[in-house]
């Protein structure tokens, strides 16, 4: 069989499935990539090491582990396709989920729509009891009652049930004793109660959350475990890992339990891999841009670290609009997700203008140039007319496009009913979208208080390379970064990110009142859960634990993350610890207000192991001749000539540390092409990273 030396990262995106197969002795990394199989996911996991297998032999004899990210559960969630779900709560909170916060998220407009609850009313049912705010019993459950209630949705035909009652996140009794009757009662079911998924402070966001987890619970587990199931049909022995939303890896039984943590599992990684990057290179401000087939997701990176925030939102009904989807409420990479990708459709508006995207051809059928049955224009039919693709050499010559066919596409569906020139109108799609994107990184950036003028740009995807010099421009930053293996750079990510899983517990009270050894008992109760999850995956390594508190002023409305050391909680001052509140509330607001009290919400601790380090392997190439890196030159459009030049084209893999040359250029890999205009000058260095210099 052999010692287990390789692993495996794969990440089912829209359009298609990437493959990383890394060999941890020798550095050595073999890439692949296949279309999606939207139909059935394992298909394309299946088909893609067998792809890999026939390049290299076979190797699953000695895969160590499998680190997998999904979209399944957004994709289910937007297309409503979860299971039939009940809810138990509280009488009188059975509505929580249409009320949310009582906010309009268009305020002037009286036609905006709001999504839909995953579950309807009347599968909504409630139970009469009652936790008061500080954990004591109010009203006691009636246990015959909740076994009525229970039986209820069972009539119904629910597969899965979310439990969530007032205040549980203080006091759980109730919700434990339902979780016990509806296993009693139906075994088969789902259940998910919030003291589990969410033991968290405000109830429509707690609501909402386990519901998700209920929603998406039964569907994950099916599919996990077929997934599990296929590997081993194939000969793979070692352990499956999941990626977290919010950066780590975690077990396929955890992920089958708490399938809300993976919600944006597939785009976090390539931020990972940003984030590793810039702690190799000692870059401060990295604008990590991930352009794929169907969405564009980028993230500003500072010092090193990838901001990490408690809520975020999915299904919006206005695809980007703050406020118009499902809230949910667990810690998630800060992405900045737009609708922009190879698969962006182009079309003219109702207005007469040209638009590209949100809406995307995905894999199935994909762009016209892909010839799988596509009729409406894309970025990549744009991007193959510009010149910036070759139709031979895309997936490395296994995918011919259709260059023809996505040059009618254009003509009649664009450059016609607008009246313009055919150029201008393939230029318009690639420029536009590069607009787009660039007006969306601006806003990004800003609200985290960095400058767009000095970032690094780090482009990852099989579409970002090609616009990453478009993109960086319009930023008006000076360089960007195109790693080796960019087209797949989320796989890669998987092998820098941590095994890991964060908790958190709701506990409102002052510092003043505080008992500073109840504060430390909660922590060790987290700890205990994190060390049980991280065993759950085969953790043999020293757990190693990060704690944090969210405080605000008495009456604030929302909180301020403070970190603290793992010491002993009770080893702590009021003093230090009002002075770690008021030191970064200074630092993000300017100001503080020492005469206000101040309280505790919520303790939150984030359970992780070592992490295996990527050993990046330095390149062997050492011609040091470039002209033997040339393949030829190519005509394509330059947006500074505004017309086509000869564009010098290289071979990727023929670069060497310490070449040098400007633009115009291309450079072709198998799983992405980077384009670099005629004011720039492109350095390679040991690890064959491409770093653009912008001169004008």
């Amino acid at each position: 069989m052999g010692k287990k030396v390789y692993r495996l990262g794969c990440d089912i995106g829209g359009t298609f499935t990437d493959f990383v197969l890394l060999n941890d002795e020798t550095g050595e990394i073999i890439i692949n990539k296949c279309l999606t199989t939207p139909k059935d996911p394992s298909d394309a996991v299946e088909e893609g090491i067998r792809q890999l297998e026939d390049r290299i032999g076979p190797f699953m004899g000695r895969l160590d582990e499998v680190i997998h990210g999904t979209t399944l559960v957004i994709n289910s969630i937007i297309e409503r396709k979860g299971a039939r779900t009940g809810l138990i709560t509280t009488k009188g909170f059975r509505d929580v989920l249409e009320l949310g916060r009582e906010i309009r998220y268009a305020p002037y407009d009286i036609f905006a729509e709001f999504p839909k609850p995953l579950i309807p009313r009347r599968y909504r049912l409630e139970v009469d009891e009652r936790i008061r705010s500080d954990g004591s019993v109010l009203k006691p459950l009636d246990p015959d009652e909740a076994r009525r209630v229970v039986r209820q949705l069972l009539d119904m035909g629910v597969e899965s049930i979310a439990v969530c009652l007032i205040n549980s996140f203080e006091n759980p009794v109730h919700e434990f004793v339902l979780k016990e009757i509806i296993q009693e009662e139906a075994p088969d079911v789902s259940v998910s109660i919030s003291y589990e998924v969410l033991p968290q402070i405000r109830e429509y966001e707690r609501t909402s959350t386990t519901v998700t987890n209920a929603y998406v619970k039964p569907l994950t587990g099916k599919y996990l475990a077929k997934l599990s199931g296929r590997l081993r049909s194939i000969g793979f022995e070692g352990k499956l890992f999941i990626m977290l939303s919010s950066g780590g890896i975690t077990s396929v039984e955890t992920a089958s339990e708490f399938p809300v943590r993976i919600i944006e599992s597939g785009p976090t990684a390539a931020v990972i891999s940003g984030q590793y990057f810039g702690k190799l290179f000692n870059i401060q401000e990295i604008f990590c841009f991930d352009m794929g087939g169907t969405t564009a997701k980028s993230c500003l990176i500072q010092g090193g670290v990838a901001s990490v925030v408690p809520t975020f939102e999915v299904g919006r009904v206005q695809r980007f609009m703050k406020g118009s989807g499902l809230t949910i409420q667990v810690p998630v990479v800060d992405l900045m997700e737009i609708g922009a990708g190879g698969g962006s459709i182009a079309k003219v508006s109702r207005m007469g203008t040209l638009q590209v995207g949100p809406e995307s051809s995905g894999a199935d059928p994909g762009p016209i140039c892909y010839g799988r049955g596509g009729t409406e224009p894309g970025v990549t039919d744009a991007d193959l007319l510009l010149g910036y693709l070759d139709e031979n050499y895309f997936l490395g010559g296994e995918m011919k496009l259709d260059k023809e066919a996505a040059r009618k596409g254009i003509q009649e569906k664009i450059a016609d009913p607008l009246g313009v020139p055919f150029i201008q109108a393939v230029w318009g799609i690639h420029d536009l979208i590069n607009e787009t994107m660039a007006g969306a990184a601006k806003t990004h950036i800003a609200e985290k208080g960095g400058n767009p003028k000095v970032v690094t740009v780090i482009a990852f995807g099989g579409a970002g390379p090609v616009h990453a010099y478009g993109l960086t421009k319009k930023l008006g930053a000076p360089r960007f970064i195109v790693p080796p293996n960019a087209g797949v750079g989320s796989a890669l990510g998987f092998f820098t990110a941590p095994r890991a899983f964060d908790l958190v517990r709701s506990h409102k009270v002052t510092l003043e009142d505080a008992d500073f050894s109840d504060i430390e008992r909660i922590f060790q109760d987290l700890e205990r859960d994190g060390a049980k999850t991280l065993e759950r995956s085969g953790a043999v390594e020293e757990i190693r634990f990060e704690r944090s508190l969210d405080m605000r002023f008495v009456g604030q409305g929302s909180e301020t993350n403070v970190p603290i050391d793992s010491k002993p909680f009770t080893e702590y001052s009021k003093d230090e610890i009002r002075g770690l509140f008021d030191d970064i509330y200074k630092k993000l607001y300017g100001r503080t207000y020492p005469e206000s009290p101040v309280e505790f919400i919520n303790f939150k601790v984030r359970a992780l192991l070592p992490v295996r380090l990527l050993s990046l392997p330095k390149l062997n190439n050492t011609t040091n001749d470039l002209e033997k890196a040339i393949k030829g030159t190519r005509e394509a459009y330059s947006g500074i000539a505004k017309d086509f030049v000869p564009y010098t084209v290289y071979d990727r893999y023929s670069l060497f540390p310490g070449a040098r040359f400007h633009g115009p250029a291309i450079i072709e890999e198998r799983e992405s092409t980077v384009v670099v205009g005629e004011d720039a000058l492109v350095k390679v260095d040991d690890y064959g990273f491409l770093w653009v210099e912008i001169l004008a």
